[in-house]
């Protein structure tokens, strides 16, 4: 079935006719995009409140499931950790004479340097910039420019993302490199260990502890008698006994620059905590994040940019 209009309308009217209902489409999305916005800004107030320090501060615990390796809790409020007890048992840290395991404890000093989690640093700055984002969209400029609107809305996707993503902390780069950002040992009472790092980061909205006991290469350059790991053929009479051991971790091997000396991983121990602030704050992210594509695409439509987009 088919319908024509008679008498015929010319070319340029239907276009005329066109090009002005969609204008008036866009004039109304715009509109509509101004209670997105308000709702947007209410979303990202709440991220805000779950990441401002409020006391009592969120108890973490943090133990290994299957083993007395590591036992302990922090304390998390805001962006920092300002508390923290963890007991050690690992092989390759023998505890103090007479004690059963080693203690770790976050120093309660007045002039202790402060635990600051820098990922959630980032992510309370990304916030508070795309709250002003919205302001600047709502308070500022045209609110009914569509490029204004557009360019606005691009910039909040790209900051929400950028926040998300460091709850995510897929990689090194947003977690940080352990041997650039380890506790140092005066953050502790009594003081870290020597060659022992204490690296707190934040992956999937859950606070991770990796601990490292650390051996420097430097040692190694120095063969002791009857060393067990020497020969004359290359191979320790172990190895060629039972077979070369397999590594016990993903850094066996590897040699990194840490504090100043070059240093190999000899044991690796992760423990994590999921943190029930942080992931409601990733649901509300990625909430949000949705809702401001759906908001940017929409407009890419009306604008006619739809077709650019997905040529580039």
């Amino acid at each position: 079935m088919a319908t024509w209009a008679y008498p015929p309308l010319p070319a340029e009217q239907i276009n005329r006719e066109a090009d002005t209902a969609l204008a008036r489409e866009l004039e109304w999305l715009l509109h509509s995009l101004q209670d997105s916005l308000a709702s947007l800004k209410e979303g990202l107030q709440e991220c805000a409140a779950l990441l401002a320090p409020q006391e009592p501060g969120s108890t973490l615990v943090l133990s290994s499931l299957r083993s007395e390796n590591v036992k302990g809790f922090v304390t998390r409020v805001g962006t920092k950790v300002v508390k923290g007890d963890v007991q050690l048992r690992l092989a390759s840290l023998p505890p103090p004479r007479g004690a059963p395991s080693t203690r770790l404890n976050l120093s309660q000093s007045p002039g202790a340097p402060v635990l600051v989690l820098r990922q959630l640093v980032s992510v309370r700055d990304l916030v508070a910039q795309s709250l002003d984002i919205v302001d600047v969209s709502t308070w500022t400029g045209d609110p009914l420019n569509a490029g204004f609107i557009f360019s606005q809305l691009h910039l909040l996707l790209e900051t929400i993302s950028e926040a998300r993503q460091m709850l995510k902390g897929e990689n090194d780069e947003t977690r940080g490199k352990w041997w650039d950002t380890s506790a140092t040992e005066n953050m502790f009472d009594p003081p870290l260990p020597p060659h022992l790092s204490f690296h707190l980061s934040i992956t999937d909205s859950a606070l991770v502890l990796l601990l490292r006991t650390l051996e420097p290469t430097a040692l190694n350059h120095t063969p002791a008698a009857f060393s067990s790991d020497i020969s004359l053929t290359g191979f320790s009479l172990r190895d060629r006994i039972f077979g070369s051991r397999a590594p016990t971790h993903d850094e066996a091997g590897s040699l990194f620059q840490w504090q100043g000396e070059e240093v190999r991983v000899k044991e690796k121990v992760r423990v994590e905590s999921q943190d029930p602030s942080l992931m409601a704050v990733m649901a509300k992210l990625s909430a949000l994040e949705h809702e401001v594509m759906r908001c940017v695409a929409a407009l890419r439509v009306l604008m006619g940019e739809e077709d650019t987009e997905s040529e580039a």
